[in-house]
């Protein structure tokens, strides 16, 4: 099968890269960076030049390529940045402009499938219980929380909507594992050990992570089965942040977290600080299990986290 993986060099898109050519799929896989064309020749793939948000770049790679399925792991979030919103503004432009562009060329293309990346924790922080593929979500967000949800959800529709392709949304939970923040050299494990990661209020939101094996292979999986739609990528136990953190920080024998209140984490860090600390509601991953038949090497982050860092 002929596959194109747009954003083949990131975190996530260089695992998927490697386990499509394990598999025995043809895989061309971008970037926009020629110097990283020798990390997908490594991988057994073909690499192209492609910008996401230029249009034409993006209809010339896919044209070329004519894949039968496409998987799009388009981000800009490799470089942190301690504002949020300028952190996640291309990003979000790729999600919205990107995924407009790279729908239309995979209909040119004859395109027959597309899998698309997006976030699992964008929904409305009332009412209990986990929430599901079906919940609302949070679209009247304070800002720039707003600002990702409607990326996200305009991206989404993209895929779920253009005709005649089936479009499969993965809802991604928060990565760890090797690259990421929650990694051995990343920021949120950094942050950790130095004390600069408090704990919000009563630290009640319930993070879904997954870990990037698990997500790769979900991804892989989703390439040719499952019914089009939206799935949710999260591992099996919800992880309240007043528990992940002082796990993480015993792990990393690092000083257990202090806690600022809810106002002081909005002015010093943000209103994503209070939604993800206090407000965040449990994913369910049922579906993507009873559809996709995906099974998790890692169901819970404590283990999966013990492992990455003992």
């Amino acid at each position: 099968m002929r596959i194109f993986v747009a954003g083949g060099t990131g975190v996530l898109g260089r695992p998927i890269v490697e386990a499509l050519v394990d598999r025995g799929h043809e895989v061309v896989a971008t970037s926009q960076r020629p110097e990283k064309f020798s990390v997908i020749e490594a991988l057994g793939a073909r690499p192209e030049l492609m910008n996401g948000l230029d249009e034409a770049t993006v209809r010339q790679a896919i044209g070329r390529a004519e894949p039968e399925v496409i998987v799009n792991q388009m981000t800009a979030l490799s470089a942190p940045s301690r504002d949020y919103a300028t952190w996640l503004a291309v990003t979000n432009r790729l999600r919205a402009e990107g995924t407009r562009t790279l729908m239309a060329a995979a209909r040119e293309a004859g395109t027959r499938r597309v899998v698309a990346q997006s976030a699992s924790f964008m929904t409305q922080p009332s009412g209990s219980g986990p929430t599901d593929e079906a919940s609302p979500l949070y679209l009247d967000a304070p800002e720039p929380i707003r600002s990702h949800v409607q990326a996200n959800t305009a991206a989404e529709t993209l895929v779920l909507e253009t005709p005649g392709i089936d479009g499969v949304v993965l809802r991604y939970g928060f990565f760890y594992g090797e690259g990421t923040a929650v990694g051995p050299d990343g920021e949120w494990a950094t942050g950790v050990r130095s004390g600069a990661v408090p704990i919000v209020g009563e630290g009640t939101g319930q993070y879904p992570f997954v870990h990037v094996r698990d997500a790769v292979a979900a991804t892989v999986t989703a390439v040719d089965r499952g019914s089009p739609g939206i799935y949710n990528i999260v591992d099996d136990e919800p992880a309240p942040q007043a528990e992940w953190l002082p796990y993480l920080a015993d792990i990393l024998h690092a000083p257990a977290p202090g806690r600022v209140s809810e106002a002081e984490a909005e002015e010093q860090i943000g209103v994503q600080a209070v939604y993800y600390g206090t407000q965040l509601r449990a994913a369910s991953n049922a579906k993507a299990k009873a559809e996709l038949g995906w099974t998790l090497e890692y169901p819970s982050w404590r283990e999966g986290f013990r492992e990455l860092f003992g």
